[in-house]
């Protein structure tokens, strides 16, 4: 953490800050997931004289803590366990920073159960709220009493309500009356790239039988049709390999679906970003079978690595994969379709090169930090005006 400025809570009191203030808007960023999201966010509003006190989780955050860019205040802390009433005291030394470091905007990314209770305080001191909520309604098989219960308080409270797509704004209107004037579409970005890309060999080759699903295995992850679809893709290509990576509810009931076992590797377990680097390097496309989402970090990471995606027409997703430009949009649940769409990118290299390389240049323009942080620069302003 060398260089960065630690910005800590101790019960003697705080590190005197300067009185010099970059510009005349100071905002506190909150993460309790989402943590790579948070970080180039942060950076991308301080490269715009953003004042950032940016107050962060512990957790998974080797990886990242050294791109933190050196102007913005840092505050790291250990998260207890859910019921621990140590939260109270960590929702309390929160509120004690915000004020200590005269905070125009509370800007949430990510729910966290017990901040909840703080923000009919944030109001009552008339401090501006805003909460991007990456995923608006809980996914299938996620619909946690205390996740919905966080979800209400984060509408009732806020000022302004960020989502990733024009769906999920849709879905705040319809199913929980969330004013329209409130909303704010805001693209998911370079989500992840940048801490994978890092790790990139400069010598490594794409393997062209290779199909990648990545990330977190739950139930609308959809990971079963995939397996499904297996044995019409091996028909069809043989030798092909469907890495699957990453961990989440017991999978067990995954392998025993698979029938050709020699055609997967599986890596159950936690990725880091240098093993998802060369995962992603490796692979000729990401498959992302979903039966549920709002949005994907996968595809803009993808997209970083010059692949294309499979993908299915749920959440927004839609709204970053155009359809035979980025990748090929296929229906849920619909494991033929799924394995025709897979079959035609691996039997031909030059619409995967092309549609890798539309989709990088789609990360680099459309969803961009640039292009994030001046619309959300935009609304801080209206806020405080």
């Amino acid at each position: 953490m060398q260089g960065l400025n630690i910005f800590i809570y101790k019960k003697e009191g705080y590190p005197k800050m300067s009185e010099e203030k970059i510009s005349t808007l100071n905002v506190t960023l909150f993460s309790f997931a989402f943590q790579d999201y948070t970080i180039q966010l942060a950076n991308s509003l301080s490269k715009k004289n953003v004042n950032v006190l940016l107050i962060i989780p512990s957790y998974y955050l080797d990886e990242l803590v050294n791109s933190i860019d050196k102007n913005i205040k840092v505050h790291i802390y250990d998260q207890p366990r859910l019921y621990d009433l140590r939260n109270i005291k960590l929702i309390l030394s929160f509120l004690s920073l915000i004020k200590h470091f005269n905070t125009d905007i509370v800007h949430i990314q990510g729910g966290y159960f017990w901040l909840s209770f703080a923000l009919p305080i944030l109001k009552l001191f008339n401090y501006k709220v805003i909460v991007t909520f990456h995923d608006p309604k809980p996914h299938i098989g996620e619909n946690y009493l205390r996740t919905r219960f966080g979800n209400f308080l984060g509408r009732l409270f806020s000022d302004r309500v960020f989502v990733h797509g024009e769906k999920m704004k849709e879905i705040l209107i319809t199913e929980y009356n969330f004013p329209e004037k409130k909303i704010q579409t805001i693209p998911i970005g370079e989500h992840n790239v940048e801490p994978f890309r890092k790790y990139a060999q400069k010598n490594l080759q794409e393997d062209c039988n290779y199909v990648l699903f990545f990330g977190r295995i739950w139930k609308y992850k959809g990971l079963d049709y995939l397996i499904k679809a297996e044995p019409l893709i091996s028909k069809e290509v043989p030798g092909v390999k469907l890495v699957i990576a990453g961990r989440g509810e017991n999978f067990q009931q995954y392998e025993n679906l698979i029938v050709n076992k020699k055609n997967f590797i599986i890596y159950n377990h936690y990725i880091s970003y240098k093993e998802g680097a060369e995962l992603f390097q490796k692979s000729s496309l990401v498959v992302l079978p979903y039966i549920d989402a709002s949005q994907s970090g996968v595809v803009v990471t993808a997209y970083g690595f010059k692949k294309p995606v499979v993908a299915t027409n749920v959440g927004s997703i839609p709204e970053i994969v155009d359809n035979n430009i980025t990748g090929i949009i296929v229906p849920p649940k619909d494991h033929v379709k799924l394995a025709e769409a897979i079959i035609t990118l691996l039997r031909n290299e030059e619409l995967r090169k092309r549609m890798g390389k539309s989709g990088y240049y789609k990360l680099k323009t459309d969803l961009s930090w640039d292009k994030i942080s001046y619309t959300t620069i935009n609304i801080y302003k209206k806020l405080m005006n």
